[in-house]
Order: structure tokens, then C-alpha cells, then sequence
């Protein structure tokens, strides 16, 4: 009935019920997975590819969703084949996490906050593989060591919250090959990770996939991840499969419009080289936007001089800080009016904690920040809430920075009516218009974000930091979660409103294409200091410091036959970034290796 196949989709149908009535989420999708084999799912949020892989788990129907037709046929190792879209609840459950492994998109609503990470990573081994308490923690500390976590046996005692995304994306990781699955759906498994440990990710699993001979199901918009990764490609576009082919056929030879204008998205490395200012992308059949460089100007908005930020870490019976966790250390950088500084590095290495302290919502402990000659950090509550006005923040995780129970267009005209800048049909008309900016349909302004996909709400987290016309805007991993159709939209969308309106941005990432298309300079950071800075031309065409170089030759490229191998990533394990209390770090000092091209020489363990 399977043919070898260990998961066979056919004709798949799913319904969602609105308050508009039924809308139909994967219409007529039929595709296989074979043993050992990747199969990746590609196309755009919205196009089904989630659902697809939610129905197999049969999780859909705890979304609102209902399977209307089709057949899921799955191949269990010791029992018979069986449709697990007729499967009761109590089979599914033996088969979930067991049999079905899940690697979900944001990891933070994947993992259970009021639980420790060793109870969540423990709990599938007992349930499942029968392990008693301390041969499940055991394990648990190996499967955090495969997917390189430091100081794994600490990890199992703290919260969710008490990790960065990329730790807690890792966590998820282990949970989902814990009892060694035999066919594993990895939903945008990467997206919130760095180019550093997205590779070692990918040669991860890849080397699991091998051993194990797991079949793994694998979605992304990341062409890059799919050129990596995949042995067959499956293209979706609007709840149908439009394309499936070998990874190199889909390259090489696409044959569909959809699947060519895709291609046509991914931003490569090395695109920009030999150019000194951004500009925005060429898209595939668009010629409405304007494609020109964007120069920005020689004054400066922002200066950061020596910021540094520090975490207690609470221990003892009194809960006594026992140690600092040194986030940002020693950080100073400027940017200019109407240009984008990229901050670039590792999860943990302090990029978040250094744009959020800009903005005061995580309190430095020391340093300045001068904004348009307003020294941030001595300003009080009141002063500090008129002095945001002009600066804007847009989180890495569009779901929880979103309040669940308001409608969209609500949040959008949120800070309007906070700060009084527009009222009555002006401010429907502006939310109006920023809807229109960020290329989302008026109907949605009644939704609510769950009804929402990854990349719809990001796009209205972008829309509400727009609302006040922001002289600088902090983009947190704006479009890490965006697929690559998206992504560019909203990527020329930013470097549009920065050349109408010369808004600066201090942008947070770690794809380091994306990096190489927005930005004018670039400060690359690693264990909360910057290691190198410079204009974005001389920092990817010349780098100096050798933390910055393994991370540009850990960059996927769109090309599958210039494949990675795990050889090819030499990354030596982070330093733990805590100290004992007392402890006081050296200060940061830089040689100039060009004009403006600094690199650090203190030595900071790369």
C-alpha cells in the first residue's frame, strides 16, 4: 500500500471555519516521503505548507482546522501501516513524539514556560522509551551536547525564558529526536537560528538522517536551507502543489512561474559586491519599484559609547546574585541618518540585549546612548516615553509581541491614540495606508493574529512601528521568520521608507545575505563585544577577524551542489558569557585596518 514510503500524502484537504465561513487551507496536495530520504516544502506563509505537515501529526484539528478528504498513510515500524487521518486520539498520542517527531516554528510556544528544560526534554523518554528518572536525564544531557548546548547539565534546570531563541530552537531540536523518530517534520526548524549554528543544525540532522536512516520531512522558505538539505522538492503556492522535482531539477530547470519568482527572492551573498551603498532587490515580473541606491547621509542620529549590560544570575537560599551574566560588554558604534547599521553574530552573543538597552526596555549598567542629541539613558520614565515616540522597536517574535485579544487594525493604530498623534477618519485612513504600505489587504484589519500566518504578522508588527514616523527603528530579526517572496517585499518596503523618509535602523540578524543587501555598515559581535566594524563592503569583501570569517563560510549558499559538508565548520565552542560578581572585563581596543574598518585585539577566547 506504501511502496517503501514510510509517510504517503494523498489528496489532502483541509478546512478552516471563520466567521466569514469555511476557508479552505491545503486544497489537493498529494506527495511522499521515502526512507533516508529530505523532503522539503517549500512556498510562502499562507501557502498550506504548515497545515500540510500539522494534519500529518493530525495537531490541525487543535487549530480550528478539519481534515475534509484525502488519505494519510503512514508505515509504522512493528505494527501495520495505518491512515492516520482515521487514527483515534489514543493512537496518536503513542505515535506522537514516539513515532512522529516535530520540530515546531517558534520555540518559544513550543516549549512549555513553567516547566524546566530537563522535565520537557525527560518527560517523551519516560512516557515513551520507559527510562527511569535518572537514565532519561542522563540522556537528556547527551541529546543537549549533539545539538551543542554549553554547560548542558546547567540547562537542565533552567526555565525556557532563561534561554536565547537559538538555545531554546536547539531545546526543540532535542525534544523532537529524543526517542529517535522514524519520520521527523521539521516546520521552519532554523529560522530563528545564525547562519553558525543553522549549518551545524542542518549537518545535525542530516547526520541523524544518515544513521538513522529517519525520514525527514522538512519545510522552509530558505532556498538556501532547501539547496543544503533537500533530495526532492515539493513547490506549494495558495494550498496546491504547483512544482516537485530533485532538488537540482527545481535549481536548475524550475518550470512554474512561482517556483522561478522564488528563486528570483533569495537574496545570495556576493550579490553586492563591489558596491558601497544597499539598494532594493530586483524582483521577478516587478517593475513598479524603484531599484536606486540608497546613499543616506554623513550625520549622525545615534552614538553608543562603551554600553554595557548585565544580568544577575540568583543563587542560594537568600537568592543572592551569585554571578553577571555579561550580555553586552564595552559596546560603542554610531549610525547615520538615513542609513542601516547591522549588528551580525551568533545566538547569545548580546545583538538583542545591545538594540533592546538602546531603547531602555532592558536597563544598561552603564555606558551612553546619545539620540539626536538627547542623552537617553539620564532621561526619566516621562521624558523616556516622549523620546520613543521617534524610536521604534520590532521584535524578533511577531506572536507574543502581538496582544492576542485585539484586532489588527487596533494594534496598528495603537500608539496613534497613545500618543495623541492622530484621531477619527484621519487615523482609520493612516492605518489604511500603513496596511497598504506593508502590502496586507484591508479585510485583514478585522482579524486577529492568530488568524493570522508567521510572515502576516510580522508584517503588522512593522506596520505599528511605522505608525509614528520614527526617526530610528531597532529591527530585531524582523525577517528571520519571513519566507523569501516576504522577506524581500518587506526588506525593499524598509529600504523604500528609509529613502522617502530617512528613517536610520539599527538592524539585528544573522543571515548574513539579508545583512549584505540592507546595510551601509556592519558591526559583527560575538560574546557580547564587537569583534570587527566597518562599512558593510569592507567587512564581507575584506574580514579581518578570524570569528568573522568562519561565520561568512558557514553561509548556506542557493546552490546545491555546493553543498556544505560538516568538515567545512570549524566553530569552537562559545565561552560561558557569565562571571562572578566582581569580576571587571578589559576593556575592548580596536586596530584600524581601514578607513573606518576596525577590528578587536583584545582576545575574547575566539
Amino acid at each position: 500500500m506504501l511502496d517503501n514510503a514510510i509517510a504517503s500524502i494523498e489528496n489532502l484537504r483541509v478546512e478552516f471555519q471563520t466567521k466569514d465561513g469555511p476557508v479552505v487551507g491545503v486544497e489537493d496536495v498529494s506527495f511522499k516521503v521515502n526512507p533516508g530520504e529530505t523532503v522539503c516544502i517549500v512556498g510562502e506563509s499562507g501557502s498550506g505548507k504548515s497545515v500540510s505537515s500539522l494534519s500529518l501529526m493530525r495537531l490541525v484539528e487543535f487549530g480550528g482546522g478539519d481534515i475534509a478528504g484525502g488519505r494519510l498513510l503512514f508505515d509504522r515500524k512493528d505494527a501495520e501501516d495505518v491512515d492516520l487521518s482515521q487514527a483515534d486520539q489514543d493512537l496518536m498520542r503513542t505515535i506522537r513524539g514516539n513515532e512522529i517527531g516535530m520540530i515546531f516554528q517558534e520555540p518559544m510556544t513550543a516549549l512549555n514556560p513553567v516547566f524546566t528544560v530537563g522535565r520537557q526534554l525527560t518527560e517523551g523518554l519516560r512516557l515513551h522509551k520507559k527510562l527511569s528518572k535518572s537514565a532519561a536525564e542522563a540522556r537528556a544531557i547527551e541529546l543537549l551536547r549533539e545539538v551543542r548546548i554549553p554547560e548542558p547539565e546547567r540547562r537542565l534546570n533552567q526555565y525556557p525564558h532563561e534561554l536565547s531563541g537559538g538555545m531554546r530552537q536547539r531545546v526543540v531540536i532535542a525534544m523532537a529526536m529524543a526517542c529517535e523518530p522514524r519520520l521527523l517534520i521539521a516546520d521552519e526548524p532554523t529560522t530563528a537560528l545564525d547562519v553558525t549554528i543553522q549549518a551545524e543544525i542542518l549537518a545535525l540532522m542530516d547526520r541523524l538522517k544518515r544513521e538513522t536512516g529517519t525520514a525527514v520531512m522538512f519545510i522552509t522558505h530558505d532556498m538556501a536551507v532547501v539547496a543544503q538539505m533537500a533530495d526532492r522538492v515539493v513547490v506549494m503556492f495558495r494550498g496546491n502543489k504547483v512544482e516537485e522535482g530533485t532538488v537540482e531539477e527545481i535549481f536548475e530547470n524550475p518550470t512554474h512561474d512561482y517556483t522561478k519568482a522564488l528563486l528570483a527572492a533569495v537574496p545570495k551573498l556576493g550579490e553586492m559586491r563591489g558596491t558601497d551603498v544597499p539598494s532594493p532587490m530586483k524582483l521577478f515580473g516587478d517593475n513598479t519599484h524603484n531599484t536606486d541606491p540608497i546613499p543616506g547621509t554623513d550625520e549622525v542620529i545615534l552614538e553608543v559609547k562603551n554600553l554595557v549590560t548585565r544580568f544577575p544570575v540568583k543563587g542560594g537560599l537568600m537568592r543572592r546574585t551569585v554571578a553577571n551574566v555579561h550580555a553586552v560588554e564595552d559596546l560603542s558604534f554610531t549610525v547615520n541618518k538615513g542609513q542601516t547599521l547591522s549588528l551580525v553574530g551568533e545566538s547569545g552573543c548580546g545583538k538583542s540585549t545591545a538594540g533592546r538597552s538602546l531603547l531602555r526596555l532592558v536597563e544598561p549598567t552603564s555606558g551612553e546612548v546619545t539620540f539626536d542629541g538627547q542623552d537617553i539613558i539620564s532621561l526619566n520614565s516621562k521624558e523616556m516615553h516622549a523620546a520613543r515616540q521617534e524610536m521604534q522597536m520590532i521584535f524578533q517574535d511577531p506572536f507574543a509581541s502581538l496582544n492576542p485579544q485585539m484586532m489588527l487594525q487596533d494594534q496598528v493604530s495603537e500608539p496613534m491614540r497613545n500618543y495623541g498623534t492622530h484621531s477619527g477618519k484621519e487615523l482609520q485612513k493612516r492605518v489604511e495606508m500603513l496596511f497598504d504600505r506593508v502590502e496586507l489587504p484591508r479585510s485583514f484589519m478585522r482579524r486577529y493574529p492568530h488568524e493570522m500566518s508567521g510572515g502576516q504578522r510580522q508584517r503588522i508588527a512593522i506596520a505599528r512601528a511605522l505608525a509614528l514616523n520614527p526617526k530610528l527603528i531597532v529591527s530585531d530579526e524582523a525577517v528571520s521568520a519571513l519566507d523569501v517572496s516576504v522577506q524581500a517585499q518587506v526588506l525593499n518596503l524598509m529600504m523604500e521608507l528609509q529613502a522617502e523618509l530617512g528613517i536610520s535602523y539599527v538592524f539585528i540578524s544573522h543571515d548574513m545575505a539579508v545583512v549584505e543587501r540592507v546595510s551601509h555598515h556592519v558591526g559583527v559581535m560575538y560574546l557580547g563585544r564587537i569583534v570587527e566594524i566597518g562599512p558593510r563592503r569592507a567587512v564581507f569583501e575584506n574580514p579581518q577577524h578570524p570569528y568573522t570569517q568562519a561565520l561568512m563560510k558557514a553561509v548556506p549558499i542557493a546552490d546545491p551542489r555546493q553543498r556544505k559538508s560538516e568538515k567545512d565548520l570549524n566553530f569552537s565552542p562559545i565561552p560561558s558569557p557569565i562571571h562572578p560578581v566582581g569580576y571587571e572585563a578589559a576593556p575592548s581596543e580596536y586596530k584600524e585596518v581601514g578607513p573606518g574598518h576596525k577590528v578587536l585585539i583584545t582576545d575574547s577566547g575566539y
